[in-house]
C-alpha cells in the first residue's frame, strides 16, 4: 500500500533514514514526487547481475557498448535529480546521443530491463522511456512468470508499446537492437529466462551462444 507523506519533517527524516541504512539505491524521483522502491530481493539481485554479465560476454568485453546496472536516467542535466529513473539493466549503443554526467545519464538507453517486483509500479515508467529515447525494454514478471517486450512507439516522444509476451516455454521475444531472443523455459528452484545470442560478431569474446539466467 503506497502512502502520501506530505509532512515535510517526516519527509525528510525518511530519506536521511534511508540514506543511512544506504536502502535507498533504487529510489526515483519522478517529476519531484519521490519514490521508495522496495529492495530487491535475491532472485532479481541474481537475475540483474546475470544479464549484465552475459551481455558483456555475448557483445564482447572490448565493445564500445556501456552496460550498467541501476543507472540514474533522467531527461535533463541540471536538476536532474527532479525527474529520474533507474532501471535494472541498461545497454547504450554507440551513435546513442544521451550524455554521460557520471551522476546519471541524459537521454534513455537503446535497450533495458525491469525486473517487476510487488508494489514497484514500472509499467508507469512507459511513457518516461518513451520520452527520453529508449528504443526496447524488457520486462520480467515473476508472479506469475512471463516477460513482456516493449519498443519505441513510431510517434517521437510517445509512450513504449508493447510489442510481444510470452509466457513458459512460449515463442521467444527478438530484439532489433541486440542480436539476442529471450524466452522462458522451466528451472529449478525457479524459471530461467534463455537468451539466445543469433548473430555474432568478430568483437564476441565467447563462443556460447546460450545462457540460461
Amino acid at each position: 500500500m503506497a502512502v502520501l507523506v506530505l509532512d515535510p519533517d517526516l519527509e525528510s527524516h525518511l530519506k536521511a533514514v534511508r540514506r543511512e541504512n544506504d536502502s535507498d539505491g533504487h529510489d526515483e524521483v519522478w517529476e519531484g514526487l519521490h519514490v521508495m522502491a522496495p529492495l530487491p530481493n535475491d532472485d532479481h539481485q541474481d537475475i540483474q547481475a546475470s544479464f549484465l554479465a552475459m551481455l558483456r560476454e555475448a557483445l564482447g568485453w572490448d565493445t564500445p557498448a556501456k552496460f550498467r546496472a541501476g543507472v540514474n536516467v533522467s531527461d535533463r542535466h541540471k536538476d536532474w535529480q527532479f525527474n529520474y529513473r533507474t532501471p535494472d539493466v541498461v545497454a547504450y549503443l554507440p551513435g546513442n546521443p544521451a550524455k554521460n554526467f557520471a551522476t546519471h545519464w541524459q537521454g534513455g538507453p537503446d535497450f533495458l530491463i525491469e525486473i517487476v517486483s510487488s508494489f514497484d509500479r514500472s509499467r508507469e515508467k512507459l511513457a518516461f522511456y518513451g520520452k527520453v529515447g529508449v528504443r526496447e525494454a524488457l520486462f520480467i514478471d515473476r508472479d506469475p512468470w512471463e516477460l513482456e517486450f516493449y519498443v519505441a512507439s513510431k510517434k517521437a516522444g510517445a509512450s513504449l508499446r508493447l510489442a510481444g509476451k510470452t509466457k513458459m516455454k512460449g515463442v521467444p521475444l527478438s530484439s532489433s537492437v541486440l542480436p539476442l531472443t529471450f524466452a522462458l523455459v522451466p528451472g529449478k528452484p525457479r524459471p530461467r529466462i534463455e537468451v539466445i545470442l543469433t548473430s555474432p560478431t568478430a568483437k564476441t569474446t565467447s563462443s556460447r551462444r546460450q545462457w540460461l539466467i
